[in-house]
């Protein structure tokens, strides 16, 4: 195991899933002997938890002004579709990810200058977050616009899926810095 990736000799408190390592956050999903395992959260109080990721499809100008007529359909609400969908399948495709009781998943896809911006939120009350779940939703909208009109072009690029904001949880609220 590369050093960086190395856990602590305390692997810290399963109840958080927090490791220490020289006094700084380390990787969770990892036990003392350096072995993956999914964090026991258990322990942890259920709280109402948001989070909101994004994607970028750039398109050229052909792709985007050939959208409204596609024929297999209207690519920006497919991808809406697909991206609510990615979000209820999160854990089955990440193997450490919990599986959550979603309250909310909303996708947006717009047209922008030269592509497509994906906006993704996910929301819960459970006991870890739902990061994972709104970056897997921008992700796999982001992909289906590709889908959706990789008959048009086959240079287009997906760039830029991050977190956007997260709140709720024991490590509080995030935002992006711009």
């Amino acid at each position: 195991m590369p050093k960086s990736l190395k856990p602590a000799s305390n692997p810290g408190s399963p109840a958080t899933g927090l490791s220490r390592w020289s006094g700084k956050p380390q990787l969770s999903h990892y036990d003392a002997a350096g072995n993956a395992r999914m964090v026991d959260v258990s322990p942890k109080q259920a709280t109402k938890r948001t989070a909101t990721a994004s994607a970028f499809v750039e398109l050229s100008a052909a792709v985007l002004a050939a959208l409204p007529t596609n024929p297999k359909g209207n690519p920006l609400e497919v991808a809406r579709f697909a991206g609510i969908q990615a979000a209820k399948r999160t854990s089955e495709l990440i193997p450490m990810c919990h599986p959550l009781p979603l309250t909310h998943v909303d996708v947006e896809a717009t047209i922008v200058a030269g592509g497509v911006r994906i906006r993704a939120t996910a929301s819960t009350t459970a006991q870890t977050g739902v990061e994972m779940e709104a970056l897997t939703a921008a992700a796999i909208a982001a992909l289906t616009v590709y889908d959706m009109t990789k008959a048009l072009d086959k240079s287009i690029v997906i760039r830029a899926i991050q977190l956007e904001q997260k709140s709720g949880g024991k490590s509080g609220d995030y935002k992006r810095q711009k």
